[in-house]
């Protein structure tokens, strides 16, 4: 080999290390971007009798900086960190409601029983009693329009959730595609690395997990995705995509089903077990659902039955201006009761409130196997039999009525999640204000006395817990899951800077380090032209010896 194509061969390395170089500098900012570097090595020596001459260096490949390690912890991190952002979002949304002493619920309660005692100090004040009942419509009020904003926001996951199972299905998409590009360009350059390529579906990859929580697992250079316990996502050249649908047992939720194949190549769409959906902001959004709002709900609500029950259990043992007994203070809607879809028996279920005091604000899975009925708290009970046809578990009266239940059909119970957007006032008439005892006259304050100490009588939780008590209760529970949220959300902060930092330190562009490298390769490039100048130089000089 002679000088000219030594000169050649260096200027080729030296052009594409010079291009590989402006690329990373073109692509300092780009997302998931991984710093390129050309792979050299010697072309060899040719033998002679003096030894062997090196023929000089070729290019070996192009690789780029990546390490798998660093890039599963950072996508991890960003993946539980989407979470808690989510989570965050809608939890201080709550806590915001919640935690204002100045307005809301607190002080509703509070007014109410005020005006209770005034009555009780005055009970043939008519101005005491018309106050009495424009603070009690001012606290149904507020339980109403809380109760319709855990409604409004329960709606809103519902429509975040269609979205995200879009967009998560969209990118399995593009990683589908992005992995038939990457298996065209190793067949077409001899198994070199499309490393642009390669870039760009792990950078969908990360995007995907702040969506929701994907294994991923590479065979054959392909990527295949899971989700949940593993179901399917991406399995070779296929997607099983991903639905939002209403819950077969309850339409007003929004659910995740999986896909599977089903008979003819069809797509048979099976609901996905919640609890193992975790990280990105579709993990977040159900974890709050379930352990916030979910609860929050349910508690406001057994506080709204707490209250009316106790009211109107006092108020029909008093008699009212007219001397006629006491009627209901309140009404309250009636316990939710949601058969499964696709119940093949005939027979219908009736929930009751039998006792406010026993109530455990949960809800309830009610099945029938084969030797009867059984009755599970949701979320995490266990199974407890009925007696026959109908019973009471935590002060709730379950009554079977009508044909026969065929076995598997179920059904879900929420016997206070509507009551605090039920609750209503059902007196008009201050007159119809029972404060009195029986016979006593209608000076005598003695009922609407006892109406008033129910603030703090322990009326819920088995009598564990006030009015008062009960509605701490919920804020509190509020206010520390929107702490623990904040606390983990700044350490995944932290974890997600200190991963980041760990990963780019291997695979991040240096712009100081690519203009050395520039310097570098342009005197490299200047050198093995100067070879080639040589190389004309001394071939002149061989032509001017036969002059």
């Amino acid at each position: 080999m002679n000088l000219a194509n030594l000169g050649l061969a260096g200027i080729t390395v030296a052009q594409n290390r010079l291009q590989t170089a402006g690329h990373n500098i073109n692509n300092a900012a780009t997302d998931g971007y991984n710093r390129q570097s050309v792979l050299v090595a010697t072309a060899g020596a040719s033998p002679t009798a003096g030894g062997y001459i090196g023929r000089g260096v070729q290019a070996v490949t192009v690789q780029r900086a990546y390490d798998s390690f660093l890039s599963r912890q950072l996508v991890a991190a960003q993946s539980a960190g989407a979470a808690s952002l989510s989570y965050g979002t809608e939890i201080k949304q709550i806590n915001n409601l919640l935690a204002d002493r100045s307005v809301g619920i607190a002080p509703a309660l509070q007014k109410f029983f005020d005006g209770m005692q005034a009555v009780a100090s005055a009970p043939a004040d008519s101005a005491a009693r018309q106050e009495l009942l424009g603070r009690a419509a001012g606290l149904v009020s507020q339980l109403n329009d809380t109760s319709r904003f855990l409604d409004e926001q329960r709606g809103n996951i519902n429509t975040q959730l269609s979205t995200v199972v879009t967009q998560i299905n969209s990118y399995a998409e593009r990683i589908r595609d992005l992995n038939q590009q990457i298996t065209s360009a190793r067949a077409g350059t001899t198994g070199h690395e499309p490393n642009d390529l390669l870039d760009q579906r792990d950078q969908l990859v990360s995007e995907l997990n702040q969506l929701v929580d994907v294994r991923t697992v590479e065979q054959d250079g392909v990527f295949n995705l899971t989700v949940g316990s593993g179901q399917v996502l991406l399995g070779g050249d296929t997607v099983y995509p991903l639905s939002a649908q209403p819950s077969a047992a309850d339409p007003a939720r929004t659910v995740i089903a999986y896909s599977v194949q089903g008979p003819g190549g069809s797509l048979i769409h099976a609901e996905m077990d919640e609890d193992r959906i975790r990280g990105g902001k579709l993990g977040g959004l159900l974890d709050y659902r379930r352990e916030a709002l979910d609860t929050v709900q349910n508690q406001l609500g057994r506080l709204a039955v707490g209250l009316a029950t106790a009211i109107n259990t006092a108020h029909a043992t008093g008699v009212d201006l007219a001397g006629e007994p006491g009627e209901d203070f309140f009404s309250l809607a009636p316990a939710k009761v949601i058969p499964q879809q696709g119940n093949a028996g005939t027979a219908t279920l009736t929930a009751t409130i039998d006792d406010a005091n026993a109530l455990t604000a949960q809800d309830y899975v009610v099945a029938r196997t084969a030797t009867g009925y059984t009755v599970t708290r949701i979320p995490g009970g266990t199974p407890t039999e009925l007696t026959g046809n109908s019973g009471v578990i935590d002060g709730v009266a379950f009554d079977f009525s009508g044909g026969p239940a065929a076995v598997g059909d179920s059904w879900v119970v929420q016997p206070v999640r509507e009551a605090a957007a039920g609750i209503g006032l059902a007196i008009s008439d201050p007159a119809a204000i029972a404060a009195a005892a029986p016979g006593t006259g209608t000076a005598n304050g003695d009922v609407a006395l006892e109406m008033a100490q129910l603030q703090t009588t322990k009326v819920l939780g088995n009598g564990s817990m006030s009015l008062n008590e009960s509605f701490s209760q919920i804020v509190n529970k509020v206010g520390v899951l929107t702490q623990q949220n904040a606390t983990e959300a700044n350490a995944q902060s932290a974890l997600i800077k200190q991963n980041y930092e760990a990963q780019q330190a291997v695979s991040g562009v240096n712009l100081n380090e690519e203009y050395i490298n520039l310097q570098r390769f342009q005197e490299q490039f200047q050198a093995s032209a100067r070879l080639i100048d040589v190389s004309g130089a001394l071939f002149d000089t061989l032509l001017g010896l036969r002059g």
